[in-house]
C-alpha cells in the first residue's frame, strides 16, 4: 500500500453506507480508499447482520407486495418517532429509497421473495438474498471491480482537519501509525454502542447489563474524534436501536438470530413478575425496538416474555429453545421469579381478556379491559399447558448521537456552516432521521441513501 497518494475520498468504515459512496464516487471516476476498522472476515459493521431494507415503491417492485407510497413512508416514521426528526432529510430518504433496489441490483445485490408471516413487512421492506451480508459481499465485489482499496484491520485513530477542511486521517495499520491524505471525507462508521463506558455515562451501570448485537468494532472514535473537531452532535445520546434480545445470546456480535419476535403474542414480566407495558400495542416492525430501552428501565435490566401452547407456533422460532413447564408455578420456579406473584399476574391477566377475531397480520380486535397497562390486540388467555419462557435483556443495536448533516450530506460544523469537503452517512448521522423509536430495516434505507449522496458530494467536489 504506497500511502503517499492522495486520494479523491477517504472513507471511514465498510458497511453498507460506506461501500455506497465508495461505489458512487468510483462510478463517477475518483480514487477511494475505504479504512474499515474489523478484520475481513468481519467486514461490514452490522450491516452483515441485516435482512432488509425499507424503501417506498408504487406496487411494480417484484420482491414487494403491494404499493408503499412515500406518504404511508413518512406518517409511520412521525408515528414511531414521536415527530424528533428533520422533516427534509426524512422526506429526502423516503423520496430516494426507492431508487436503491434498481441501483443495488445494478451493482450485483440480489434481492429474495417477500416474506410475509407475522413480521408483516412483505409490502414495505426488500429482503436481501442472503441477508446482509449477501449484500456486503457484492458491494464489496462491486467495489473492487471499480478500483476501490479497502483495507481492513485499519481503524481511524486521529483526523487532521484545518478550518472545517479534511486534511488526512490518521490510521493504526500493522501496529504502526500511518497518514491517510484525501481531497474529500466520508464519515461512514456507526456509532458508539459497542462502547460500554460511553454508554454507562448516559445509561449508568445499567449499561453493564446491555447486550450488543451489533458488531464489537463500533466504538464511536470516529464520532469522537469529528465532535473534537467542532462538526455539530445531533441526536440524545441516550436514544438508540434497541431491542428486545435472548437473555442467552453473547454479549457481542449475535446478530438477528438472538432477537424474540414473541412479545405480541405473550405477557412480559420483570424480576417481581408484573406486567409493565403493552405488548400488543402495535403491529410488530413499528414497535419492536422500543422493547429494548422498557427492558432497560426495569431492575436489573431483566425481562420474560410468557406464553402457552396456542402461541408458541405463532412467530419466528428462537435460536434458543424456550423454557418449558406444565404450570406457571413450575415455569415461575425454572425462571427464578415468585411464583405465587406470576400466577395473580397471569390470573389478572386472563380475567382482564375479552375475547375478538385472533388475527395475527393485523390489528385485530383481542384486547383487555379495565387492566393497567392494557395489552390492546393479540390478546388470548394464557391457560393451555405447556407453558414456555423466554429471558430477555436490552439488545443495542445502534446509538442515535451523531453527527449533523445538511440536505447534500455535508457535515455541519458548530458554526452552523457546512464543511467544504466532510460528508457522512449511516449510523454516524442517523438520529438526523431517527430521534427516537425505529422502523424495521430504515438504517439500511439511510445508509444506502446517504451513502450515495456523500458519494455523489464528493465526486462533485473533486471535479471542482
Amino acid at each position: 500500500m504506497d500511502f503517499s497518494q492522495t486520494f479523491d475520498v477517504v472513507i471511514a468504515g465498510g458497511g453498507n453506507a460506506a461501500l455506497c459512496a465508495a461505489i458512487t464516487a468510483a462510478r463517477a471516476g475518483k480514487s477511494v480508499i475505504v479504512l474499515e476498522a474489523a478484520p475481513e472476515f468481519y467486514r461490514g459493521g452490522n450491516s452483515r447482520h441485516t435482512r432488509n431494507m425499507r424503501v417506498c415503491q408504487n406496487g411494480n417492485v417484484t420482491m414487494m407486495t403491494g404499493a408503499y407510497e412515500p406518504e404511508e413512508f413518512y406518517d409511520d416514521l412521525i408515528r414511531v418517532t414521536g415527530g424528533i426528526t428533520d422533516e427534509p432529510l426524512a422526506r429526502l430518504t423516503i423520496d430516494r429509497s426507492r431508487e436503491l433496489p434498481g441501483w443495488l441490483g445494478e451493482q450485483g445485490v440480489q434481492f429474495g421473495p417477500p416474506l410475509g408471516g407475522t413480521l408483516s413487512l412483505g409490502r414495505t421492506n426488500a429482503f436481501f438474498l442472503g441477508g446482509g451480508r449477501g449484500e456486503i459481499n457484492a458491494l464489496y465485489r462491486a467495489a473492487q471491480r471499480l478500483g476501490v482499496i479497502a483495507l481492513y484491520d485499519t481503524p481511524v485513530v486521529a483526523l487532521n482537519i484545518e478550518n472545517s477542511y479534511f486534511v488526512s486521517a490518521t490510521v493504526t495499520r500493522n501496529g504502526q501509525p500511518q497518514e491517510v491524505r484525501g481531497k474529500t471525507f466520508v464519515a461512514a462508521a456507526g456509532g458508539f454502542e459497542a462502547n460500554i463506558e460511553w454508554l454507562k455515562k448516559h445509561w449508568g451501570k445499567a449499561a453493564d447489563n446491555f447486550i450488543i448485537r451489533g458488531t464489537p468494532y463500533n466504538k464511536g472514535d470516529v464520532l469522537r474524534l469529528l465532535l473534537e473537531k467542532n462538526v455539530m452532535p445531533v441526536g440524545d445520546p441516550a436514544q438508540c436501536h434497541a431491542i428486545a434480545l435472548d437473555a442467552r445470546a453473547p454479549k457481542f456480535d449475535g446478530g438477528i438470530a438472538t432477537r424474540l419476535d414473541c412479545i405480541v403474542f405473550s405477557i412480559v414480566v420483570n424480576k417481581d413478575a408484573r406486567r409493565f407495558y403493552d405488548e400488543g400495542e402495535d403491529l410488530w416492525p413499528k414497535r419492536y425496538a422500543i422493547w429494548g430501552r422498557l427492558i432497560a428501565q426495569q431492575p436489573d435490566q431483566q425481562a420474560w416474555s410468557i406464553i402457552d401452547s396456542q402461541s408458541i407456533a405463532s412467530f419466528m422460532p428462537s435460536i434458543y429453545p424456550p423454557i418449558e413447564a406444565s404450570t406457571i408455578h413450575n415455569l415461575a420456579e425454572k425462571l427464578g421469579l415468585d411464583p405465587n406473584a406470576l400466577e395473580k399476574t397471569v390470573r389478572d391477566f386472563n380475567g382482564a381478556v375479552r375475547g375478538g377475531i385472533f388475527d395475527p397480520l393485523k390489528l385485530d380486535d383481542c384486547r383487555t379491559e379495565f387492566l393497567d397497562p392494557p395489552k390492546s390486540h393479540w390478546a388470548r388467555k394464557i391457560e393451555q399447558p405447556p407453558f414456555y419462557g423466554y429471558p430477555l435483556r436490552p439488545g443495542i443495536t445502534f446509538t442515535y448521537l451523531g453527527v449533523k448533516v445538511g440536505i447534500d450530506g455535508r457535515l455541519i460544523m458548530m458554526d452552523g456552516k457546512p464543511s467544504p469537503n466532510m460528508y457522512a452517512a449511516g449510523e454516524i448521522m442517523a438520529g438526523n432521521v431517527l430521534g427516537k423509536g425505529y422502523l424495521a430495516g430504515i438504517g439500511m434505507t439511510i445508509g444506502a441513501v446517504f451513502g450515495r449522496i456523500a458519494g455523489e458530494g464528493a465526486a462533485r467536489y473533486g471535479n471542482a
